[in-house]
């Protein structure tokens, strides 16, 4: 059975959350274009864990960005959970964007002189949630990462393991239809590396869909689905067993 048929079995009544069709885009470098993408047609349900991995080069970056509505393809079509990403704005485009994806960075992308609460607080802030209310929802979901007895640490006082899930809380606090995390172990050392696999696998078992970006085929083994892209292209979409699991 082939990947797509046997991935459309398996979530036949599943709501679309990322459905691309087509997706193309190019980079001009000197006298040459470079085509990133050419042409993917991807579909992510609701409640998957998907890897998209690749080399250097392979366009996992450029579909990443426009999968985080932080860049627009030339051609083809995007929607996000049925919305057409194309008729928006850069306004509505970013209302979107903070709503619906959480982000989870390599860097971890921190306020250094924040504590651990403010920073989880910074997407309420934009989305104009009352003090009380984010106050409350940062606390709890800085407990939900294991984190709360470090909400008034600041990133400098905190491990680097400590610091991603610190991240994680500010990826959940809004409660977005997709967590989008690239490279998130790339600076953590093998043991805290599987610490925050483990908690990717508690959040994923809890409901939320996770789409990882990655080079590493070890950590896409965590996944649930991998999407292997190679010039900017799908060579394969293959489901399987995730790591760890019976």
């Amino acid at each position: 059975m082939a990947p797509m048929a046997q991935h459309a079995q398996m979530h036949p009544r599943a709501a679309e959350v990322i459905t691309t069709r087509g997706l193309s885009r190019s980079f001009p470098m000197g006298d040459t274009v470079i085509r990133a993408l050419q042409g993917l047609d991807v579909t992510i349900c609701r409640g998957e864990y998907v890897a998209i991995m690749g080399p250097s080069g392979s366009g996992k970056s450029t579909l990443m960005n426009i999968i985080g509505c932080l860049d627009r393809p030339d051609s083809g079509e995007y929607r996000l959970n049925g919305t057409p990403v194309a008729a928006l704005s850069d306004g509505q485009l970013a209302a979107l964007r903070n709503r619906e994806i959480g982000f989870i960075f390599q860097t971890f992308n921190l306020l250094s002189r924040a504590n651990a609460l403010h920073n989880v607080e910074l997407p309420l802030i934009y989305a104009g949630v009352n003090r009380r209310e984010r106050v409350a929802r940062a606390r709890q979901a800085l407990e939900h990462v294991g984190l709360g007895d470090r909400v008034l640490h600041r990133p400098s006082e905190l491990s680097g393991g400590q610091r991603q899930r610190v991240a994680v809380a500010r990826a959940l606090v809004t409660k977005p239809s997709l967590l989008l995390a690239d490279e998130p172990t790339g600076n953590l050392d093998s043991a805290t590396a599987e610490d925050i696999l483990a908690l990717f696998a508690e959040l994923h078992a809890g409901g939320n869909t996770i789409l990882l970006v990655t080079h590493d085929a070890g950590i896409a083994a965590h996944a649930h689905r991998s999407i292997l892209l190679r010039d900017g292209r799908i060579e394969s979409d293959t489901l399987h067993p995730p790591k760890g699991s019976a």
